[in-house]
């Protein structure tokens, strides 16, 4: 009987990725408790500030001065979903939209035609650490779908399933359901223009998190599908019975389940899923396109409209520190989750 693993390959950073998606980055920042401008209570001494991607004291500030993360910069052409489990993460752009949302939330936001956003990290404790986790994964969008106009969703944690299963000897597996369904569970509705919108381009991205020595069985699901999951966490994992070595991703047939044995410490993994686009990728930077024409195009449209200019005070723009989590969206429309 043929296995159902493909391939074999380890992680780098950003992760290598399959058609329909482009790549994904896992960040994991244990920051100190933060200042009054909501950056780290601590020395910046040694950093590369603008440029720091090293982590030192088990933290990073990336492109931010005060506040660490990603002040605005421009994307068209795919989709970027942002998963939150940690932390909080303070969202602006050009389309004058704005939120702050983490610990479980997930941001989809369809870049189309040309978007600013910026994604900072406020850290808003000033007595105790501020960790923070987050998942971007970059979703293609298909040639037909790369100009529409932007579009910025909010996938809220309480509205994401959140699946617990449990083996036989007790031991516990949670998935979470970013997209796609398992065991007649839907995912959230993705924007109306993205890939994983088609329900027979059998998109999903689910989180799995398995206790110490638990079994689960990833069902089968159509062929011609790409899936791979994402060993980031524990030890001694088995996937139909092989052993994996951690921080390791794993290619899979997607006709056949896949069972999973975990070691003695906690697991945990992300599946990536989706029917391949199957069009030329042409990529610079935060544009993807189909051909080097585009892309020039593209660098010529951001020159001359910026994509609609920055409505903000600063290009690294948080909220205040009194906010909770809300989103308001293009039209107006405000959400306050708390």
């Amino acid at each position: 009987m043929s296995s159902p693993i493909l391939k074999i390959k380890s992680l780098s950073f950003p992760w290598q990725t399959s058609d329909p998606f482009l790549f994904c980055v896992h960040h994991a920042d244990f920051y100190p408790k933060g200042n009054d401008q909501l950056g780290p209570d601590a020395s910046l001494a040694g950093r590369n500030i603008g440029q720091d991607f090293t982590i030192k004291d088990g933290w990073r500030m990336y492109h931010g001065e005060t506040v660490p993360g990603f002040p605005a910069h421009p994307h068209r052409g795919f989709e970027t979903v942002t998963i939150c489990t940690t932390g909080l993460i303070d969202h602006s752009d050009s389309l004058g939209a704005a939120a702050r949302f983490g610990n479980g939330d997930v941001q989809w936001m369809t870049a189309g035609k040309g978007v600013q956003h910026s994604e900072m990290f406020p850290l808003l404790d000033k007595n105790n650490p501020n960790p923070l986790e987050l998942f971007q994964i970059w979703l293609n969008l298909p040639q037909a779908h790369k100009l529409v106009e932007p579009h910025f969703a909010m996938l809220w944690n309480d509205t994401i399933p959140q699946l617990e299963y449990e083996d036989e000897s007790g031991n516990k597996t949670s998935v979470m359901v970013v997209a796609g369904n398992l065991d007649d569970n839907d995912a959230p509705a993705p924007p109306p223009k993205s890939w994983a919108a088609t329900d027979d381009n059998d998109v999903a991205i689910w989180t799995i998190d398995m206790e110490p020595n638990a079994e689960w069985t990833i069902p089968s699901t159509a062929a011609g599908t790409n899936r791979t999951i994402y060993y980031f966490e524990g030890e001694g994992l088995e996937v139909a019975g092989q052993e994996i070595p951690y921080y390791h991703g794993v290619e899979l047939n997607p006709e056949m389940e896949v069972e999973l044995k975990n070691g003695s410490k906690k697991a945990r993994l992300l599946l990536l899923q989706g029917k391949p686009i199957n069009e030329p990728v042409a990529q610079y930077g935060p544009f993807v396109m189909n051909t080097q024409a585009e892309i020039q195009e593209a660098m010529r449209d951001y020159q001359s409209t910026q994509f609609g200019g920055w409505p903000w005070t600063s290009h690294q723009h948080v909220h205040p520190r009194e906010k909770g989590r809300f989103a308001v969206h293009v039209d107006g429309t405000e959400e306050v989750k708390d």
